[in-house]
């Protein structure tokens, strides 16, 4: 083949690859970099929807520090949400992944079991869950009247909604922490187990010298993605609580929407949006700087 006729067969092979690629990237230009770039830009200007965006400048990001009365308040409870959903989250996701990898008759039934409510609707399971926590007809609070304890307004408490709205995530969210930590457990060879039991170690030093060491990789994936789920939570309270009682449980993504679609303040509501940006970022950076001194990679043999 003539040299000249194999760079046009090249360039036809290259023009028929963008043709294919073509409707994937005109997707990601529509529906992802053309509505991050103009958020970024109504970031700064007021706009209700009725009238033209008008230019502001950072203002909007100003006012959330200064004079926003709320923003603050739901970015603690968010943090507050996130420390109480992805330490304990993870904690119970070992301990029953653990229970879980043992032989026992039945396990498989087990795991499904606890899958259940990660497949679940949320809505659903947060009207169960509303049910549940009813004061004074509901399952959780006639279980402990039996033994005697008075049980409180859980969801109108606000000592106890965001207590409670942890407790419902935790549950939910549980499933999936299995499955995962299963998935690592079992990636773990039984021959580092023998060597140690040789060696004399027991079950709790197998545990923290070679379980938790060797699992590190998996507890960091969902330390990271537990945090930035966490913060872009949503469902959980709009469904529980709606941010109640005197914004006890207010998130960030429901200010952002109560901002953006009841008041219509839409530059105010994308500047929520960037902040929020930037704050999942640096925390995500946070946990990848302070992953390289806990988290151990088995080394390829």
């Amino acid at each position: 083949m003539r040299k000249g006729t194999l760079g046009t067969v090249q360039r036809q092979e290259e023009w028929l690859g963008w043709l294919f690629v073509a409707p994937m990237a005109l997707g990601i230009l529509i529906f992802q970099v053309y509505p991050t770039l103009f958020s970024l830009y109504i970031s700064m200007t007021q706009w209700n929807l009725a009238r033209a965006p008008r230019w502001i400048g950072f203002k909007n990001y100003t006012d959330l520090f200064t004079v926003d009365r709320y923003f603050i308040k739901s970015m603690t409870n968010t943090g507050a949400y996130a420390i109480g959903v992805v330490v304990p989250g993870i904690a119970l996701g070992i301990v029953f992944a653990m229970l879980l990898n043992q032989k026992i008759a039945g396990r498989f039934v087990y795991r499904a079991i606890y899958f259940v409510p990660v497949v679940a609707p949320t809505v659903a399971l947060g009207m169960l869950w509303a049910w549940i926590y009813e004061p004074n007809f509901g399952i959780l609070n006639t279980v402990l009247k039996v033994v005697g304890i008075q049980g409180p307004a859980w969801l109108g408490s606000t000592q106890w909604a965001m207590r409670a709205m942890i407790i419902f995530a935790l549950w939910q969210g549980l499933g999936y922490n299995i499955v995962i930590f299963l998935a690592g457990l079992q990636s773990i060879s039984a021959e580092y187990y023998e060597a140690a039991s040789i060696d004399g170690a027991n079950a709790v030093e197998r545990f923290f010298h070679i379980t938790l060491p060797l699992l590190s990789p998996v507890t960091f994936f969902m330390l990271v993605t537990g945090v930035i789920g966490a913060f872009q939570e949503f469902a959980t309270p709009y469904i529980l609580t709606r941010g109640g009682p005197a914004n006890s449980t207010l998130m960030a993504v429901m200010y952002l929407y109560t901002k953006a679609f009841r008041e219509q303040h839409m530059g105010l509501a994308s500047a929520i949006a960037y902040v929020l940006f930037v704050v999942i970022l640096f925390l995500t950076f946070v946990n990848f700087r302070l992953g390289k001194k806990w988290v151990f990679y088995e080394e390829a043999v």
